[in-house]
């Protein structure tokens, strides 16, 4: 129990740590998501403890994630007649790029001659972890291969998102908000309040229609690969 706490303590301590030193240094390759694993995974390796030890102290954080989910709701109500104004938009923004995303990691699998097992853990990546784990078993993936995926995913969002804003001069908040939330789900509403509140607002709505459309699409979108 102890040791459950301990590592449960660290980790809240690393992030804490993390985020303050990415309010100091904004820089990407420091956002507190991409450096708080980099030195978690780091020390359980050098300190010899197992998942299951970690696990038992992180699980409380895990469960965490459904009521900071729903405390979304705030920042969505704040921002609701923005969004219902450009409702249309960010719905079908958001249904084509969730199933661009199902047919381009199911596709590149199958390009690269991956089993059945390993297409079907990659295809719902970019729903939000609980939603892609719940999909994975349904179709038939590996649980544990599609949480690693869709945190990749998530993480990548994060870095490239910033880049793809610069590049191609995206100052619409509601783009933005779709930017981010369909590609890389709650690491992506995270990234999104950084610009504006209407960018993470629709960023979370991005991400449960993300959810949504994946959770419906894509054990049908899947047969056509098997």
């Amino acid at each position: 129990m102890m040791s459950a706490l301990f590592w449960l303590f660290c980790t809240i301590a690393v992030y804490v740590a993390a985020k303050r030193l990415y309010r100091a240094f904004p820089q990407i390759y420091l956002t507190p998501l991409l450096v708080t694993p980099i030195i978690i995974i780091a020390a359980i390796e050098l300190s010899g403890v197992s998942f299951d030890t970690y696990n038992q102290g992180a699980k409380w954080l895990s469960d965490m994630i459904e009521p900071a989910t729903i405390a979304l709701a705030v920042t969505l109500y704040k921002h609701f007649d923005v969004m219902k104004k450009n409702a249309s938009a960010i719905l079908i923004s958001v249904g084509c790029g969730a199933i661009a995303a199902i047919i381009t990691s199911a596709g590149l699998a199958h390009l690269f001659g991956l089993t059945n097992a390993i297409m079907d853990s990659l295809a719902p990546r970019s729903a939000t972890t609980p939603i892609a784990i719940s999909i994975s078993k349904i179709i038939g993936g590996v649980p544990t291969i599609t949480a690693v995926a869709t945190l990749v995913t998530g993480l990548l969002g994060m870095i490239i998102g910033p880049l793809i804003v610069k590049w191609f001069r995206i100052h619409s908040p509601i783009a933005r908000g779709v930017l981010f939330g369909t590609s890389a789900h709650s690491a992506g509403i995270s990234k999104a309040l950084e610009y504006d509140g209407v960018s993470g607002s629709v960023a979370g709505i991005a991400m449960m229609v993300t959810a949504f459309v994946t959770l419906c699409v894509a054990p049908w979108l899947m047969m056509l690969f098997q």
